[in-house]
């Protein structure tokens, strides 16, 4: 539930519902308690009070008392945004104030000032902060003008949010002013909230990003109506997954061992290969904290590597991995090495006028994990173009360990930014990204996503008709030989 973004997130339509709700708050919680030194033991009243700017994601914090409350802004609109939370329990050190959403008996971010005028938001278990500046004055008055509701001002909103936070237009060769400008000919200020959404529709296929999409109100729930994706890649249906897990079953020595409501499964290959399915990094313990989710990753961790030392290597399948939360995978990755390393660099983009222009970079490295048993042998990750988002930055990751592992299957969806929920008007909601996330040299795989070391077949009809996993097997293979990504041996890589 980021300010301005959601770090735990999933790629695909139906996922745009789930987050958007997910990421309401509302102005209720647990009572707080203590005091804040220099503010007369009112707990939440001081340092933090007053309207705060986010550097990039187009976001203002408000703070009174023991309440937060969000707006998202550009450069012709200032709406309420979908964050509102209450103070949960006393300010901690260095003046620290927590906030949870309604119904939640936990926390779930922290705000702390940095001197008068700076604070940094933190969300549980995200691997990266977020910068704010205090905004003298209050909030514009913008922020207090009821928005227009026909639809030329809202798609105006939406074409501006895009505008000002999108980074990618250049390399999807896209002309976001000259296509706005024909998309807006189509409207009216008396036109249909189904004439807009097929107009906005129309004008976010083309990007071909599985972070971009549209939300709709419908009764008392919200329903995505759109979504971008990958040309040339779906989302897996059911059937598919369910033929997907038989072709797998097929090789495994013994049934999986599942945790996270089945998003989690451990198993052992022949040759002493362990196997290791995620199928998502969220979702293992219903409206949970990150704390909850984590244990119960390690559960599943720990159930793999009960015996490192009996393991020739392992087996890590994402291929049905839609996304969540990034700190998993890093998580995952901690239990991999004995030594520390940067997984990617965190940027995002900051000028409404500027595409080019980014925060300063977040190094994001992973350290070994403590006290848990680990694996520092070969690894084999299984990819496809239906592994996104958090399935990504962890690939991503586990490139820059050594060995590091070898890819087989297919490339990634393309996509690695935290997600933005931007609400354009009583019934829609813009779903974008503006992130990206670096590689050491300072590149991205945003658009094509990460391509394979060993190109195989991923869940074609003629593999799953079979029963049939090409890029299992030859995960096998290459793990029997003892290779790496590099072809070196695993025991001379460094």
């Amino acid at each position: 539930m980021g300010i301005g973004s959601r770090t735990a997130r999933t790629a695909g339509i139906a996922a745009v519902a789930l987050a958007i709700t997910a990421g309401t708050v509302g102005a209720a919680g647990a009572a707080p308690s203590g005091d804040e030194a220099g503010d007369g033991g009112r707990p939440g009243v001081g340092r933090l009070d007053g309207v705060w700017r986010t550097d990039g994601y187009g976001t203002l914090v408000e703070i009174h008392g023991t309440t937060l409350t969000t707006y998202d802004t550009t450069r012709i609109s200032c709406t309420p945004g979908w964050i509102g939370a209450e103070q949960v329990g006393a300010p901690g050190p260095g003046g620290g104030v927590r906030y949870g959403r309604t119904g939640v008996k936990y926390g779930e971010f922290t705000i702390t000032p940095r001197g008068r005028d700076r604070a940094v938001y933190k969300e549980d278990g995200a691997p990266s902060i977020r910068n704010l500046a205090r905004l003298p004055g209050g909030l514009p008055a913008l922020c207090g003008q009821a928005a227009p509701q026909d639809a030329l001002s809202v798609f105006d909103r939406f074409w501006a949010t895009f505008e000002e936070n999108y980074p990618f237009f250049a390399a999807k060769g896209v002309d976001w002013r000259a296509e706005g400008a024909k998309a807006r000919a189509l409207l009216n200020p008396r036109s249909s909230t189904d004439d807009l959404q097929k107009v906005i529709a129309d004008l976010l296929r083309p990007l071909g990003d599985a972070h971009t999409g549209l939300g709709r109100k419908q009764g008392e729930h919200w329903k995505g109506v759109f979504a971008g994706i990958r040309p040339g890649t779906e989302e897996p249906t059911d059937r598919v997954r369910e033929q997907a897990a038989q072709a797998v079953a097929a090789q495994l020595l013994a049934p999986e061992r599942t945790f996270g409501g089945g998003l989690l499964g451990v198993g052992e290959l022949p040759g002493g290969v362990g196997y290791l399915r995620v199928s998502g990094f969220d979702g293992y313990v219903e409206d949970a904290s990150y704390q909850d989710q984590a244990a119960e990753l390690d559960k599943a961790l720990d159930a793999l590597l009960a015996h490192p030392e009996r393991l020739t290597g392992l087996v890590i399948d994402l291929r049905l991995n839609g996304g969540g939360s990034d700190s998993l995978g890093l998580r995952i990755a901690a239990r991999l090495t004995d030594r520390s390393f940067l997984a990617y660099r965190k940027v995002a983009r900051n000028d409404p006028a500027d595409p080019t222009r980014f925060t300063a970079p977040q190094s994001i490295r992973v350290h070994p994990a403590t006290g848990a048993t680990r694996f520092t042998g070969p690894v084999a990750l299984l990819t496809a173009g239906s592994t996104a988002s958090a399935g990504e930055t962890f690939t991503q990751a586990m490139a820059e360990r050594r060995p590091a592992p070898v890819r087989i299957g297919e490339n990634t969806q393309g996509v690695f930014s935290d997600i933005m929920y931007k609400p354009l008007s009583a019934e829609l909601t813009a779903v974008l990204p503006n992130e990206e996330f670096r590689t050491p040299a300072g590149s991205t795989y945003d658009g094509p996503g990460i391509p394979p070391d060993v190109r195989t077949p991923v869940f074609t009809p003629e593999e799953l008709n079979q029963r049939r996993d090409s890029a299992l097997t030859e995960a096998r293979r290459i793990l029997a030989g003892g290779q790496t990504a590099s072809g070196t041996p695993a025991a001379s890589a460094r």
